[in-house]
Parts: structure tokens; sequence; C-alpha cells
């Protein structure tokens, strides 16, 4: 093992906007969490608080995030409200455009692990190849779970593979479920964004004034002004109903949301740059009954549909452009429909001896269904539909745990074990779509199955061939389909031992074996030491792994990559494909880590604070190789893209929040810092005598590198009195460095200089400070009007060029490129 570099410092506590837990004084005037009673995360003992736990939680309680502010989806709440937590919107990314990608700690969003109410979330279908954080990586879709249902959301910022099992490498969030009953809530939010977008525009740019893109057109005309768009409703109802006499209960949950596209600066070949449409229906529902005095039922349950609507790359003229059908060209829209289903259902019971069982079955499904509008197959020049289904894919998952608890109370000051067992099962699928959204068609209109003995039709301006498949994104293809599945089994030991009132020590050990690849075993080590009743030492070091998703093992796809140099025709080939063998990349093996971290925590009155550093040593990870020239395979594209172990990287960092509370003479005062400092750096790239810069390079490294800004700072301040409440808040993001297009130019325009290519391919994303202001007025005792601004100065980011990868004036970094959002939401209760 490496020499760890610890004593790096973390100050993190519950921000205005992280649930500040009521405290009680005890016997010994020692103050304790209230919620002590409930398990939290990274810990199996239902005795450990927050405050005393040997590693970093937060626990968010969104109910005061939701009333708190403007942002509607789960990923934005905790992009404001968690230190290292970072998720951003995403554009000209196919599948990303409508499932962002988050992550912790700058990690992969495929390595931390999710869980609601203690039990593994399934992962969306998708995995992320294009735009800046999350590129080669599955993730879960944090979205599809409705902000309205959820009672809390902890996370641990600490690996915890050997706890939880795979992806749990950056961290653990479990979101809780709301379990109220008797009680009807719920908010109407409407918000919509400043389309005057800051930046330096040449006469013409689409999404300026006078040069509005027209949604009804062929998306390369232009229509009317806006002074705003990205329109959106939000809707959301939760009740709960008491079960018998014994406090069994079921609370259900129903939001609507209907959010039209924005539309931002663009270059003629992206004219439709900006966020996704979507309109989505969300479902949650919680539910637990006493079977007897020890012995209680439960399950949740949750449906979300999403139906999202992207602009593609814009398609000028050429081959690609069938003037009769768009005259002077088009723009395709690629949509999703997407349906994530889940239920988990089990029994806890208490034995005589003091032991816990919990036996549960956890089943999700993600569906992503892409169908391709306002395009055509050009090999098929007038005859062509305009509409295709592409197809698309699904992931299956279905979990069985076992668990077994017990408390010994007489062992020194507290012991607790944890046994238990998974079993879980994963199947990963793609789907054809209509022949026309994949194939080539020859001049009398039939499908080419013979490229030497059937002519394919050809632009009659330029003479070149035209392509076959639907624009913007072409359909899966019987030879794309894939029905793949695997096994995992493992078993854990979790303990914790109070040495002393003072003194605890925690251990974890997990074996995992999959049937596709092997077995890992991996530890944990933990303690924290208490050196007076206010502060608290703690630290920690485990092994952690992540077994690579089927979706990386098996994905493959032909798509088209644009850029301002033109089009490329990529093969992005399955890991067992013989392409991918041909090229000499390897089999896909799981990532190791390794995870260590130190800190303080501390409550002084009205003022709390955690110190935590971390550092996070990662092999064999996982990531998306740039382009092999592959135009000589007789494969009909230009190049050929691989997942790969391809590069190891060392990230250490530092979160910081200090949070301080006060009421007086009916006044409520808040104020919280809260902060993450990361460093990231790839200390291998395993390109197995493969060209480095091919392989993975420059600006590969600097897309990985900018996973989350180097740093990010937010100070929250809030005042209330009886029927008045408001807050202010400013967040302080880093500069975010990215290399363009530019570095796949010919070096020989730089004067022969790769450093001087290096250095014109470098883009620059300044220092930028956002401010979100919110003013709630409680109408009566069962209604509040709030409104507010996120982004109130219309920040956007300050690099401007046109070779970025999402073919707009901004790549995806910072605070977004949507600018300011204006909002009002009528809550309500009774």
């Amino acid at each position: 093992m490496k020499k760890l570099t610890l004593f790096l410092f973390l100050i993190q506590c519950a921000s205005s906007l992280a649930q500040e837990v009521p405290v009680k004084k005890t016997s010994d005037s020692t103050k304790v969490n209230e919620i002590q009673e409930v398990q939290i995360v990274g810990s199996r003992n239902v005795k450990r608080t927050v405050v005393n736990s040997a590693v970093a939680i937060d626990v968010i309680d969104i109910k005061s995030i939701t009333t708190q502010s403007g942002k509607i989806e789960i990923n934005e709440l905790l992009q404001y409200a968690a230190p290292s937590f970072n998720a951003n919107k995403q554009s000209g990314s196919d599948g990303a455009d409508h499932v962002d990608p988050a992550s912790l700690r700058g990690m992969g969003p495929d390595q931390t692990l999710v869980l609601i109410n203690g039990k593994r979330r399934h992962q969306s279908s998708l995995i992320n190849l294009f735009g800046t954080r999350g590129r080669g990586n599955t993730g879960t879709d944090l979205n599809a779970i409705p902000a309205s249902s959820i009672k809390r959301i902890e996370i641990l910022r600490d690996g915890a593979a050997a706890q939880y099992g795979s992806d749990a490498i950056a961290g653990v969030i479990n979101i809780v479920l709301n379990d109220n009953i008797n009680e009807l809530t719920g908010a109407v939010t409407y918000g919509a964004f400043n389309t005057n977008a800051k930046g330096d525009f040449p006469l013409g740019t689409a999404n300026t004034k006078g040069f509005r893109l027209d949604e009804n057109g062929n998306g390369n005309t232009f229509g009317k002004n806006k002074n705003l768009d990205g329109n959106s409703l939000k809707v959301g109802l939760n009740y709960g109903v008491a079960l018998g006499k014994k406090g069994g209960y079921v609370n259900f949950t129903g939001e609507f949301l209907n959010k039209e596209k924005t539309l931002r600066p663009g270059f003629d070949f992206r004219k439709g740059f900006g966020e996704a449409a979507v309109r989505g229906l969300n479902f949650m529902a919680n539910l637990s009954v006493p079977i007897s005095t020890k012995t209680d039922f439960y399950a949740f349950a949750g449906s979300n549909f999403r139906d999202t609507d992207a602009y593609a790359f814009t398609r000028n003229d050429g081959a690609r452009v069938v003037e009769s059908i768009y005259p002077g060209g088009f723009t395709p829209r690629i949509t999703s429909v997407i349906l994530d289903n889940s239920l988990a259902f089990g029994i806890k019971t208490k034995f005589n001896n003091g032991w816990k069982m919990d036996i549960s079955n956890s089943l999700g499904n993600n569906s992503f269904h892409y169908n391709i509008k306002g395009t055509l197959n050009a090999s098929l020049g007038a005859a062509s539909p305009t509409e295709f289904d592409a197809g698309g894919h699904k992931l299956l998952q279905n979990t069985t745990n076992l668990d077994f608890t017990k408390n010994y109370s007489t062992v020194l000051e507290g012991f607790n074990l944890a046994l238990g067992s998974e079993f879980r099962l994963e199947k990963f699928s793609i789907f054809a779509g209509e022949i026309g959204s994949y194939a080539t068609y020859d001049i009398f209109g039939n499908v080419v199955t013979d490229p030497t003995t059937q002519t394919i039709p050809t632009d009659p301006n330029s003479g070149d061939p035209r392509p076959g498949g639907s624009q913007g994104f072409p359909g899966y293809s019987p030879t794309n389909e894939v029905n793949e599945t695997r096994t995992n089994f493992s078993l854990y030991a979790d303990t914790e031992l109070d040495v002393t009132k003072s003194f605890m020590v925690s251990t974890a050990v997990r074996f995992e074996n999959y049937s596709d690849f092997g077995s890992t075993l991996n530890g944990k080590l933990a303690s924290r030491l208490k050196l007076t009743n206010q502060i608290n030492l703690r630290g920690s070091i485990s092994t952690g792994f992540r077994a690579p998703s089927l979706a990386q093992i098996y994905y493959n796809t032909s798509f088209t990559n644009f850029s301002s140099s033109g089009a490329t025709e990529v093969l992005l080939s399955g890991n067992e494909s013989p392409v991918t063998k041909a090229f000499g990349i390897g089999k896909l093996n799981e990532e190791k880590a390794v995870n260590a971290s130190l800190g303080l925590t501390g409550s002084f009155g009205n003022f709390t604070a955690t110190v935590d550093g971390y550092l996070i040593n990662v092999k064999d990870r996982i990531v998306l190789t740039g382009y092999f020239d592959a135009s000589s395979l007789g494969l009909n594209v230009d190049a050929a893209q691989f997942f790969t172990n391809g590069v190891d990287t060392k990230t250490k960092g530092i979160d910081v929040v200090l949070a301080w509370k006060k009421n007086t003479n009916g006044n409520r005062f808040g104020a919280a810092l809260i902060g993450n400092i990361n460093d990231m750096e790839i200390t291998n790239v395993k390109n197995n005598g493969l060209d480095e810069q091919t392989f993975f390079g420059e600006r590969d490294k600097a897309f990985l590198l900018a996973s989350a800004p180097a740093n990010k700072f937010g100070l929250n301040l809030n005042y209330g009195r009886s029927w008045f409440d408001g807050g202010l808040a400013f967040t302080r993001f880093s500069e975010v460095k990215l290399l363009d297009y530019q570095v796949y130019e010919d070096v020989a325009d730089y004067g022969g200089s790769f450093d001087n290519q290096i250095n014109a391919a470098t883009d620059t994303y300044g220092v930028k400070i956002v401010t979100d202001l919110t003013l709630g007025f409680k109408l009566n005792k069962s209604f509040k009007l709030t409104v507010g601004a996120n982004n109130l100065l219309n920040i956007y980011p300050d690099q401007q060029d046109d070779w970025v990868e999402a073919g707009g004036y901004w790549d995806s970094v910072q605070m977004g490129f949507g600018g300011a959002y204006y909002y009002t939401r009528l809550g309500f209760k009774f």
C-alpha cells in the first residue's frame, strides 16, 4: 500500500440546508442526537448518532430544502446542499441530456452506492458517452425519486464497500422515505429561465436576440424572441394513513413535472444547444405493518415515467440533408421514454435473545426507449419517414438480503455485531429499433446487404454517398442487441465496540463473488476518540472495489460525433468483441480502491463543526478510450472506441461546513459555510504499448479531472420571524480547465509544437459566484407563498469558443448554462 498522505482537514457540519437535528440533555449532561434510535447509514448500530459516528455523515432535511429553494429535482437540491456532491445538466450528450450524471468527491457516478430505506437501489441502464462528467460510467437516476416522498437524505462520505458492497468507493447516499400520517402536504411550483445569456456573440448566433430557434419548424429556422424559457410546473402531494392502532402506516406521494426546453447561444452546427424538455409522473409508497409485538412487515415501491425531448446537432447541408424534406437543413430531436419501477419488501423481527433479523427483497427495473423525431434516413431520399423508433436499453436488478444484528450492552461500554448475506441478480439488455433507424438503403429502396453489388444513393451536389440510419441518433440494430445476466453473492460481518465511553472502534469485512469475474475480499477499520465533551477525533481506512457494470462490458453502438471540424462515424465496441481484442484492449476487471479519512467533530452551543480529510486511491479505473483509427477495417466507420481499465487515480480533499443557529425574541437566525476542496491526480495510464494520446490523451484526462470543481464553497444566510422567512445563498465555483477539439487538429497548425497546441486547446472557465434568494410568506396556518430566484444575477461560464463538446458556447461546468431562474411556489399543509 502506498504511504497515505493524511492529515488533510475537513470542516463539515449541518448547514441551514442540512438537517439540524435537535438535542436534549441526558443525566450526564452530555448532548445526544434525538434520532439515536434510528439506524443511520455508515453504522448498523441503532445507538450510534451522526455526531458520535466514526465516519463523516451528512443528514439533510429535504422538507427544509424544498420549502427554502427553487430547485425542483434531487440532483439540483444536493448540488447546493452537500459540499462534495456535483451534478450538472448536459447538452449534446445523447442519453445524458435526459438523465443527469452525479458524483461525490469527483469520483464516477457509478462509484457512489444509493440506498432507499437502507436497501440497494438499482442503477440506470444509461451509460454516459459524452459531456464533462461521468464519461464511460453508469449511475443511479436520483431524479426518478420524487422529492416530496423523502423525509431525509443521509450521505456517508467515506469508503464503504466492506459494509455495503460494490459501488461504495466514494460513499453511500441513503434516502429515507416519509412515514408521517394524517397530514396532507404539497406544493405547486412554477418558474422560468432568463434567456438573456451573457457573452460576446457574433450577429446571427442562434438563440440570441432576433435569432431565436423556431421550435415549431425544422430546428434550422428562426422564430419569435422570448425573454423567458424553460418554463416549468411541478405539483407534489404527500399523504399518510395509519394502519391499525399499533404504529402501522402507509404513506403515498405523487408528483407531476412539466419543463420546457431551454435554448442558449450555439453555433451553426448546434443551433439547438440547451437543456432538454421533460414531462414526468412520479409515484412512491412507503408501508409498515406490525405483524406481532416484535415483528413488522414493510414495503416501499416507486414508479417514474418521463417523456424527454432534446435537440441533436444541426445538419446544414451535404449528403445528410434531403432538401425536399428539410430545405436548408434541419436539427433532429432525440426524445426518450424513461420508465423506472421498483418494489422492495421484507420482514423485521426481534428474538427473545436480543438478536434482530431483517430479510428483504428489492426489485428494480430501468428502461430507456429512444424515439428520434424531426429526422430522416438520408439513403431513403424523399421517401424517408421523419420519425423513427430507435430501440433502447434496459437494466433489471433483484437483491435479496438477510441481516442479523445484536447489541451487547455488557461488553465493555457496548458492543454491536452485524452479520449478513446478499444475493443479487443483474440483467442488461439492448433492444433494436425499427429497420429504418439503422439500415442503409440502395437506389431501389432495398436494404443494403452487399455493398459490392448494390448502389448507395449519392448527394447530387457533393457526390458523396448518403448515410443510412436516423440522423441525430442511429438506432440500435439486431447486431447491437445483447441480453446478459450475472449474479453476485456476498457475506459480511460488521462490528462496533465502545472500549470506553470515550473510545470506539469499528471493523467490517466483506466477501463477494461475481459469476462473471470472480471473488474479492475487502475490509474497513474505523475509530472515534472523544477528546472532550464537545470534540471528537475520528478516522478510518478501508479497501474497496467496484465491479464493471454489465453495460460497460456489453454496451455497443455506432454513432456520429460532431465537432466544428465535421462529423466522425464512430464504433463503440463491446468489451468482449473481436474488434476490441484486435486493438489490444483487455478484459474488464474490477476497480480496486484504498480509502482513508481523518477528522474532528465538535459542538459548541449554537455552533457545530466536524473536520474530516480524505484520500482515495483507485487502481484499474474503468474509462472510455479516445478514438482509434478504424477507417481501413471495412466496418463503415472512421474510428473505434472502447471501455478499459485505463488509469489509476489519487484523490485527496477537504469538505467544509460551519453552521450557527440562534433563536431569540421570536427571531430565527442561521448561517452556514459549506464547501469542498478536491484534488484528483492521474498517477498511471495503462495503455499497454498503445499510443497514449489515442488511448487516453490529454483531452480525456482533462474531462476526468474536471469531474468536480477544484473547490466549491457556499455561504447560506437565513432569517425567520412569525409569518416571514428569507434566505440568501452565495455559491463560489472554482476555476475549471478543459481541452477542446483543437487537440485533434494538425500540430503543424500550431508551429509543430504539441505544447502550443495544448495551450491553444485549453479552455479556462474562471471562478464564478452564484447568488440565490428566497422569500417566504406564511398566508395562514395552511398556506405559504414563496418567491425567489436561483442564480439571481444571471451568471454564466466565461469561456467561449466553437470547439467545445456540446456545440454551444460553454461546456457543462460549474453552475451550468441555464442562467437565472425565477420561481414562485404555493405550499400547503392540512
